[in-house]
């Protein structure tokens, strides 16, 4: 199983299945995160983001196929965003096709991760971006 960050981290999951959304929290909840926010589409996710006074998630999970605004469309605008471009993605879908993946990458996602979830692919992602940006960035001080 996936051990304890150093500092706990905040994490926004866009994602509108119930189940895939519980698995996703349980996987995370684990590992210790301090506050988990749940979204169903790209559009919640940007007005969650954009609010006055919300708190910058250290990490976004993310689904491709969302009603209203796709994870395809999130994902460019984030990465396209000066105040968000830097939030670390995982892309987690039910699609594996090259398309998908090549475009993830190409519009600069940390990670792509398919469902079913294999939590331990999972679990790695999240870990490699731990190793990479949590425990190496300069954050806002917590609250």
């Amino acid at each position: 199983m996936m051990t304890a960050p150093a500092q706990p981290f905040d994490v926004l999951l866009v994602e509108d299945d119930v189940a895939d959304a519980m698995l996703i929290e349980e996987a995370l909840s684990e590992r210790g995160e301090r506050n988990l926010v749940q979204v169903t589409d790209g559009v919640a996710a940007l007005e969650h983001l954009r609010a006055p006074g919300t708190r910058r998630p250290d990490l976004i999970v993310l689904d491709l196929n969302m009603p209203r605004m796709n994870g395809r469309d999130l994902l460019k605008v984030l990465k396209t965003d000066e105040a968000l471009q830097t939030i670390p993605v995982v892309v987690l879908t039910t699609s594996s096709a090259p398309d998908d993946v090549n475009g993830a990458y190409s519009s600069h996602a940390n990670a792509y991760v398919t469902k079913p979830v294999n939590l331990e692919e999972f679990e790695q992602a999240v870990q490699s971006i731990d190793a990479f940006y949590l425990d190496t960035a300069t954050r806002a001080p917590r609250d």
